[in-house]
């Protein structure tokens, strides 16, 4: 299994060009990595890519676009950023020795001998026999070496040499700081002599140590915060799930006390139906039962009348005659009479209001659903200083008042440009290989608003002069161009390509990009809007806000 285990692990650090162990690993934009040396070389089978200036992928296909694609192809490769995370599983993997295999004496090994190694020199990354510990620890150049004894089970981790491609033999020791590059000895005799800092990596220890835990305590600052909001987010999920169920229920129960109602509605109307139907059909059986009795008695006197006329006896005749005389047969058209008088039942429908049960369905209100959101400052952690930029330089006066700030991102690189009215310049604070870097731009008087015009331009408005001048940022500091204007202006805002706004006194004023004033906004109903909008911005919708000095406000102008 545990063979098994490191064939994956070797088949997953193995370039899929040169189908060997990756040496110095690059990932691609699409996350594929190669050996920065077949990156090279299948650049320069793929014509297309060289004249797009792109690195296309030998996986995937997927193009990376060339960080400066100005320099020789062969450098192409060189700008993509290596694979720390390769290649320290490369080097756990290959450069971890186990004391138990039979290492041989690295300084005998060069004089014939097969001597085995009984200790180990992690400064000079070579195995040492017993004699030869003793002579490396008394030369002067090797004597406070930390020397491991290899006896045991004791795993020693080798440190990485790279070695210079050009200069396949020499290894990398030296960084040239104006170039940015590290190099070997023999390239920095032919390719450096001209740059004026050349350092060893050794020397940069210290201070790369310095930014990598600086950067290490950031993220990991970042980490806690992330772990706040996730473990927030967790608690709040939980709560939204157990108010859903009781939302529910009581949704569920609405519907059923609407549904109680509706079914006391249809057993009201079937009472109705019932009721009349029922009194109708006891009238009616009443009726029946009158014509029944009636139709028996006229039975009785047809008989009596037949039993009359066959009769020889003539008093029997004048007894019958005499009956019908006297209207005894007749009293049963004299009940028709009066039961024809009450109204009988003869039909019974029931006709839906379809249509106003179908208007009262649609409006039915069961209820509303409430959201309440938690206030955002509550629900979110808070904010964490990440970093602070001392806004003091080389060259100032006075004590700097940075009047206003606006952040760029040139090549990558986050820039913060500031304006300093007391020392009378424009300042830019920047990183650049893990360097703190500062530049600045001497302006003829006091600098006061600044906004971004395009992805590496600002504008700088100088009132006392008059002036917008317009400032490259590459991320040093460059002047481009001054406009003069016909007010003094203390704040911008960039609305389009060809114009902008200018805060100045009692106004906002509506300029091209040649400073000439297209329209002033100073009232809205006959009432003053600004007394000195010293501060604006543009939001996502294009309207101008503008912070107010003098009111204390905030103003939202379309």
């Amino acid at each position: 299994m545990a063979t098994s285990r490191a064939e994956k692990v070797t088949e997953f650090l193995t370039c899929v060009i040169c189908q060997e162990l990756y040496t110095d690993p690059c990932t691609l934009r699409c996350d594929h990595t190669f050996c920065r040396k077949c990156v090279t070389a299948y650049i320069q089978t793929r014509p297309d890519a060289i004249q797009s200036k792109t690195i296309p992928c030998a996986f995937c296909r997927q193009d990376t676009k060339v960080p400066h694609p100005s320099r020789p192809v062969e450098e192409w490769a060189g700008q993509i950023k290596p694979s720390i995370i390769i290649q320290g599983l490369i080097d756990t993997q290959a450069d971890v020795v186990k004391t138990g295999s039979a290492s041989r004496c690295s300084v005998c090994e060069k004089l014939g001998e097969t001597t085995p190694g009984a200790s180990w020199c992690s400064k000079c990354q070579v195995s040492l026999c017993e004699r030869c510990v003793k002579m490396h620890r008394a030369s002067p150049a090797s004597h406070d070496h930390d020397i491991c004894d290899l006896s045991g089970e004791i795993k020693v981790k080798r440190g990485r040499k790279v070695m210079c491609r050009e200069h396949k033999d020499e290894v990398i020791k030296l960084v040239c700081k104006d170039c940015h590059k590290a190099v070997c000895q023999t390239c920095c005799v032919i390719y450096h002599r001209k740059c004026e800092s050349v350092i060893t990596i050794e020397s940069m220890m210290p201070t790369m140590k310095y930014h990598l835990r600086r950067n290490a305590e950031q993220l990991s600052k970042k980490v806690h915060k992330k772990q706040t909001i996730v473990q927030k987010t967790n608690k709040t999920i939980g709560r939204i799930k157990k108010n859903k169920v009781g939302v529910e229920r009581h949704i569920k129960s609405a519907v059923e006390r609407a549904i109680a109602n509706i079914k006391q509605k249809e057993k009201q109307l079937i009472n109705k139906v019932r009721d009349i139907t029922d009194k109708q059909t006891k009238q009616l059986k009443a009726d029946v039962k009158l014509q029944e009795i009636e139709m028996q008695m006229y039975r009785q006197h047809c008989e009596f009348i037949d039993q009359a006329l066959v009769s020889d006896c003539e008093m029997d005749l004048y007894d019958a005659y005499q009956a019908w005389e006297s209207g005894a047969v007749e009293l049963g058209d004299v009940r028709d009479t009066d039961t024809a008088d009450t109204p009988r039942i003869d039909d019974i429908r029931f006709t839906p209001d379809t249509d106003n049960v179908q208007h009262i369905l649609d409006d039915l209100q069961l209820g509303k659903i409430d959201v309440t959101y938690q206030d955002q400052g509550t629900c979110l952690p808070s904010p964490v200083l990440v970093d602070q930029i001392d806004g003091r330089m080389a060259g100032d006066e006075v004590e700097p008042d940075l009047r206003d700030v606006t952040v760029l991102l040139v090549d990558g690189i986050q820039t913060v440009v500031v304006t300093d009215a007391n020392n009378t310049c424009v300042k830019s604070f920047y990183t650049r290989n893990n360097l703190t870097c500062q530049s600045r731009l001497p302006l003829d008087d006091h600098p006061c608003g600044v906004t971004q015009l395009k992805e590496n331009q600002v504008m700088v408005a100088v009132p006392d002069s008059s002036q917008i001048v317009t400032v490259e940022v590459t991320p040093d500091l460059v002047l481009l161009s001054t406009i003069t204007t016909s007010k003094e202006y203390y704040s911008l805002a960039v609305l389009s390509p060809s114009s902008l706004a200018a805060g100045g006194v009692a106004c906002v004023d509506i300029l091209d990009m040649a400073g000439h004033m297209l329209r002033s906004v100073t009232t809205h109903n006959n009432e003053t809007l600004f007394t000195f909008p010293g501060y604006m911005c543009v939001n996502n919708k294009g309207n101008i806000l503008v912070s107010d000095w003098g009111k204390k406000s905030v103003t939202c102008v379309t």
